[in-house]
């Protein structure tokens, strides 16, 4: 028998449970889950299909280097094959199953990560798009995705409508369309013929061994999961139920609209009493409620109350929870290819709703209670239910949570490479930068919890603003008119941000024309410890971390003001691949941003004997034993990373019972 050093691997999986809602370690765990076929290719050979459902088996040295820790393993989303595949042999191969837990850990139920490795993480490296079928049409392959698969996993994959014409039945099995099924693998077997093919296209650009690593920790933290407070989720949306009963009750006796969810009856309604309404948006509606007598404005607080969004997280953590109650999958490594950051799945928990509320833990355990009446009484609901969505996070029992974040890295970074020495003084002195940045605009002391602390979150919005090139766009966009700022104080801000951080200026404008040079030339350049590389067509930015950013097929053309600018190929806004724009300011912020998270990155290796269950923005969620020392946690934090000596970090942090905001 040959020896197998590699293994590519393509799956077609049944579940009862929805995959897009659940993720794939909730949808691996149902009774009903089963692979149906399995196609492969050892050492890169011809592909190979094991038609499960029709009663054939995988191969047991197959089986066996599945489990086998020198046998590299590929596929594409390999997190979904691995999860799979992990249910799959403890299911049935329980002899040859090897988790890589210890008995404190919570993953004991999957297969070891180290020795697989991800072609969407490649392709995501090098700026490509993150499926299968837009990486081979880029690419140019010469074997493509067959565009049948959509339905056909419709067909075989999901459960289906019991009708008259199926005789009732849930489900399609491969009696049911024998000539679907041939195609189904054929469809399972150039999957894998694909994936090869990107293996083989991208040797030139390999992945550095230190990103798989890190790929390794971001599945180990997946598999680990988050616990839930189910008690605490059943019952906010109890409590949401009853609150936008009540609600819409109380609008229909108000208006007598037959419909109070119906935009166009709200309308109307509107309308016939001398209110315009051209939109209903949360926006629109709080500015009216503004201006509006008493009636009406009773009225649109209703309206928003029972068109609020409060339990759609909950919802999430409903149909996440795995048995054991732990959200799982909640992170897409390399999720933003232009940065390298991740990106938030099924719960989302980058974009969470603040807590404010003093009395957390008493709202908390109310709702747990269940004692509606009470909390009705107490608490605006929908707003209070939004702000104990974090709290719904817990530790295990017997164990805390130390949440611990970097203090403004993004402006520490960028303050540092620009060698903008007042900002570092700042920070060398432990000083907060955005109560500076506001201070100098407002031109009174600004103080964090102190004077003027208010005024803080206006310089963070203008630090955030001007920071990449940002105008008086960029600041509405960030909601200075909300926060009290005049349009006519915009531009002068803009000036004096510029005015005051002249190096970062300059910064902009060097990698500008670094990057068009190296393009221009397709050489090599380099400016403020960044290496600018065009080759082979593609045009690469190498951070100090070692790690690159990759922009596919660049060049210089005259944009809509008359001006040089560099574009290349990449995902835009409308999710299409097509050619995007870019100039010096917007390259920095990508910069920043990647040398953000490669920090976060070299924290999380250093933490990561420690149980992490999340990671937000620049934040770090632990669950650790009660003796677990924070400042300790912090202190490991904060260690700058040997390839950016001098850069000064802080990290902060607080224990609790559950998750919250401090």
């Amino acid at each position: 028998m040959k020896e197998i050093k590699t293994i590519s691997i393509d799956i077609e999986t049944f579940s009862d449970i929805d995959l897009s809602k659940c993720g794939v370690y909730k949808y691996s765990e149902s009774e009903n889950f089963e692979i149906l076929l399995f196609a492969y290719s050892i050492n890169h050979e011809e592909v190979q299909v094991v038609d499960l459902a029709l009663g054939e088996k995988i191969p047991e040295e197959v089986i066996k280097a599945l489990v086998d820790d020198k046998v590299t393993k590929w596929a594409y989303n390999a997190n979904f094959e691995r999860v799979c595949l992990s249910r799959y042999i403890s299911r049935y191969y329980p002899e040859y199953f090897i988790s890589y837990s210890i008995d404190e850990d919570t993953v004991n139920e999957f297969l070891d990560p180290s020795s697989w490795r991800c072609s969407m993480i490649w392709s995501a490296y090098l700026g490509l798009p993150l499926s299968l079928a837009g990486v081979g049409s880029v690419l140019g392959l010469e074997e493509q995705k067959l565009k049948e698969g959509k339905d056909l996993i419709k067909y075989f994959c999901v459960p289906c409508n019991p009708t008259k014409t199926n005789g009732g039945r849930t489900r399609n099995l491969p009696e049911h369309d024998m000539t679907k099924w041939e195609l189904f693998k054929k469809y399972n077997k150039r999957d894998v013929e694909v994936e090869v093919s990107i293996q083989e296209r991208l040797q030139r650009y390999p992945v550095p061994g230190f990103l798989w690593d890190e790929y390794h920790l971001d599945q180990e933290i997946n598999d680990r999961g988050i616990a839930l407070d189910m008690e605490l989720v059943e019952n906010a949306i109890k409590f949401d139920e009853i609150a936008k009963q009540k609600a819409s009750e109380k609008l229909q006796s108000l208006t007598n609209i037959e419909n109070p969810n119906s935009v166009m009856q709200m309308k109307e309604w509107l309308n016939d009493n001398g209110v315009e309404a051209e939109s209903l948006g949360k926006k629109q509606v709080n500015e009216m409620i503004k201006d509006a007598p008493k009636e009406i404005a009773e009225v649109l607080e209703l309206r928003q109350q029972i068109s609020k969004s409060s339990v759609k997280k909950y919802l999430a953590m409903k149909n996440a929870g795995c048995w054991c109650n732990r959200a799982r999958g909640m992170f897409q490594f390399y999720g933003a290819n232009r940065t390298g950051r991740w990106a938030g799945r099924i719960i989302q928990l980058q974009n969470l709703p603040q807590n404010h509320i003093e009395d957390l833990k008493d709202a908390r355990e109310l709702v747990k209670f269940g004692d509606y009446n009470a909390f009705e009484t107490l608490y605006d609901v929908p707003d209070t239910l939004s702000q104990l969505i974090r709290t719904a996070f817990v530790p295990r029992k017997g164990m805390k949570f130390i949440v611990a974040d970097f203090s403004a890295i993004e402006a520490r970074v960028l303050s540092f490479l620009a060698n903008e020495k007042w900002r570092m003084d700042v920070f060398a002195n432990n000083g907060d930068i955005y109560c500076q940045s506001a201070s100098a605009m407002f031109k009174v002391p600004v103080e964090k919890h102190g004077v003027n602390g208010h005024l803080r979150q206006k310089g963070k919005i203008a630090e955030l603003a001007c920071g990449y090139g940002g105008s008086v766009g960029a600041l509405k966009a960030m909601g200075a008119i909300d926060m009290g700022l005049q349009e006519e104080e915009l531009d002068p801000l803009v000036k004096s941000w510029r005015e005051a951080n002249p190096h970062i200026v300059e910064m902009w404008w060097a990698v500008d024309k670094a990057i068009k040079t190296a393009v221009r030339n397709k050489t090599k350049t380099e400016t403020h410890g960044l290496k600018f590389i065009y080759k082979s067509g593609m045009l690469f930015i190498e951070l100090p971390s070692g790690r690159r950013l990759a922009y596919v097929k660049p060049k210089i053309e005259i944009n809509q003001y008359g001006s040089e600018s560099v574009t290349y190929e990449g995902v835009g806004a409308t999710k299409k691949w097509e050619r995007l724009e870019s100039y010096g300011p917007k390259f920095v912020e990508n910069i920043i941003q990647a040398i953000s998270r490669d920090i976060l990155c070299y924290a999380m290796q250093r933490l990561s004997y420690c149980f992490i269950v999340g990671h937000v923005h620049d934040e770090m969620i632990i669950e650790c034993s009660k003796e677990m020392s924070l400042e300790k946690v912090c202190e490991q934090m904060g260690e700058t990373p040997p390839w950016i000596k001098g850069l000064l970090l802080r990290a902060d942090g607080y224990e609790c019972e559950f998750y919250k905001k401090d």
